[in-house]
């Protein structure tokens, strides 16, 4: 109940489950008597540990190098309520916001609680709470990333199938066709991987780049479909080792990839995989 809340405002599971498990400590160790409600007790907690959590990680963050760790939501922990983890491409977007600017947004958009809800949560007035959601969405682009997407159930979409055959075959042109004019592409190598370009922008620019690193480095890795934050996702394997996570926004409308989060990052792989180095 409590690892959407967490993970929606710190984007890592690990992150989520360290604030999760720093509030039950102490519930553990409290007066129950003073504690009315205590599924809302937790659930406060929880949202401002991960707040304070926050707030500390972004001094460590690499800025546009950063990816949200992907949460696999085709064969995840059933015990989680995965309807209420948001989308991966907004996500993304969720990083432009300072942290409680993104708990506002995450529990009004997410979680569909009311300002009146808000304002007790974390413990700010109701106009304050307003103002941080109108805030927030002034700094997000939600024209490609709605909060939930429909579900993969699994099934890789045609338009990836054509994407890799564009890839393999070096057809810049094809692929372009197959990305959004403004398409934006993201990697994160952490502090271990150095990757070609952390953040590029342009069907051309993404379409350039996506075929030489791929014919440099991952030309004989072998390739799974899975589906992350309710995302169509590839997984890029050389031998057992999962090598990295490529996470799609794809506009239902046109079919065409919009956004691409290519997580590289060796300290993010180990949940995500069959297997890691």
């Amino acid at each position: 109940m409590l690892f959407p809340y967490a993970y929606n405002i710190l984007g890592t599971a690990e992150d989520a489950k360290d604030a999760i498990q720093d509030v039950l400590y102490k519930f553990l160790a409290a007066d129950k008597e003073e504690i009315a409600d205590p599924k809302n007790y937790l659930i406060r907690s929880v949202i401002n540990q991960s707040i304070n959590i926050k707030n500390q990680r972004k001094k460590l963050q690499l800025g546009d190098a950063w990816l949200p760790e992907p949460v696999d939501t085709e064969g995840a922990d059933t015990n989680i309520n995965l309807n209420e983890i948001v989308s991966y491409s907004l996500l993304i977007l969720l990083e432009k916001l300072n942290a409680r600017e993104r708990a506002v947004f995450i529990l009004k958009e997410a979680f569909a609680y009311s300002h009146e809800e808000i304002s007790k949560t974390l413990s700010i007035s109701v106009e304050h709470s307003r103002k941080l959601l109108s805030r927030a969405k002034q700094k997000i682009d939600q024209v490609h990333a709605p909060v939930t997407v429909q579900k993969n159930e699994g099934v890789t979409p045609a338009v990836l199938e054509k994407y890799m055959q564009a890839i393999r075959s070096r057809d810049v042109k094809a692929l372009e066709n197959i990305l959004t004019e403004d398409i934006a592409y993201y990697a994160d190598g952490g502090t271990v991987v150095k990757v070609f370009a952390k953040h590029c922008t342009g069907n051309q620019e993404v379409a350039d780049l996506l075929v030489f690193v791929f014919h440099k480095y991952g030309a004989d890795w072998t390739i799974e479909a899975g589906e992350f934050n309710h995302q169509p996702a590839l997984l890029f394997y050389q031998g057992d080792v999962l090598k990295s996570c490529q996470v799609f926004g794809i506009e239902p409308e046109t079919n065409k990839i919009f956004q691409i989060g290519n997580v590289l990052d060796p300290a993010k792989l180990p949940a995500i995989g069959r297997g890691v180095e």
